[in-house]
């Protein structure tokens, strides 16, 4: 995937089926709708994966980005919910034990489940989409800056690029993930994923979300950690008694470091809340809760080499009118 370093680019975050408020995002931005696409004369719209599900117009949103990736108009990477969609609609291979990469377990359906309805009646759209999927990239490097959805480790790009120079991967890399600790499920966990630890002493908890969960996700940047609380990343804050407890040396052990003299890098994928802003000069999130009536969030991105929290740029999500 090429960029053209003399074009102005237009980091988005996580869409879910918000396509009316992308229309919104686009619009403040400057672009404008003509046919199908919608076009801005000097700029190039990156959109960070997580088209699909959750939101009320994924199909919609789905074309948009589509229409405007083949103009030449923007470029994609993956998100895990792009992944999800693929490994839910990929046979496993025989002997697994499974019937499908990623098994259709309640949970695995209720996440599913807004995108699989709204294409009930377009079968067709749904495969080509899927097919679709399988050109997005698990990351984009232009250099001075990056993109992954959700972490960038640099020795597991390094790996993958071995394989698969341009980031793309194919049915089989999908198939081999059936097995979580393969190569392939490693690289789909942690870059669409990100890091995360078990929680201390076996314990669970319930998120804002609904899903109970025995491990959290943790900031891959933090230097020189000592509690668990220094490494929580994620919309739903640990309890104090678990925050405040020493990391032990295993855990520690596990943990990531993207330094401060990186390239600046753009991730989507953390549901964060309040004003975008920087999380350091060279580390922005984009995600900002959108399908949660929060704020859709694009980074308007020059020749700057650390981020600027004035170009931030967003709108907030309108709640459907109730019905009268």
């Amino acid at each position: 995937m090429s960029l053209d370093p003399a074009r102005g680019y237009d980091l988005i975050g996580d869409v879910h089926g918000c396509a009316h408020t992308l229309e919104r995002l686009l619009d403040r931005l400057g672009y404008r709708k003509q046919g199908d696409v919608w076009r801005h004369p000097q700029r190039m719209a990156l959109f960070l994966g997580d088209i699909i599900d959750r939101g009320p117009r994924i199909r919609e949103a789905l074309h948009m980005v589509h229409a405007m990736v083949e103009a030449g108009q923007a470029l994609c990477i993956m998100g895990n919910h792009e992944y999800n969609a693929l490994a839910w609609s990929t046979p496993a291979p025989p002997g697994s034990g499974r019937h499908f990469v990623r098994e259709h377990t309640p949970r695995h359906t209720r996440l599913i489940k807004e995108t699989l309805e709204q294409f009930e009646g377009h079968p067709a759209d749904w495969r080509d989409f899927l097919g679709w999927f399988y050109e997005l990239p698990l990351f984009l490097d232009g250099g001075r800056f990056r993109m992954v959805h959700a972490c960038w480790d640099s020795a597991m790009i390094a790996a993958l690029r071995d394989m698969h120079p341009d980031g793309r991967i194919n049915e089989a890399f999908v198939k081999a993930a059936t097995d979580s600790s393969s190569f392939a499920g490693r690289v789909f966990d942690r870059l669409l994923r990100g890091t995360d630890l078990p929680l201390p002493g076996g314990m669970t908890l319930t998120g804002s979300d609904g899903f109970t969960r025995s491990v959290f996700r943790t900031k891959f940047w933090a230097e020189d950690p000592q509690t668990y609380g220094d490494v929580v990343f994620q919309p739903d804050a640990l309890p104090d008694q678990v925050a405040s407890q020493p990391l032990s040396k295993a855990h520690k052990s596990r943990l990531l470091s993207y330094g401060p003299q990186e390239p600046m890098l753009f991730v989507g994928h953390y549901w964060r809340r309040g004003r975008p802003a920087p999380i350091r000069g060279n580390l922005a999130c984009l995600d900002y809760s959108a399908v949660m009536y929060g704020k859709l969030v694009a980074y308007r991105l020059d020749q700057e080499s650390r981020l600027d929290p004035d170009k931030f740029v967003w709108v907030e999500v309108e709640r459907p009118e109730v019905p009268q």
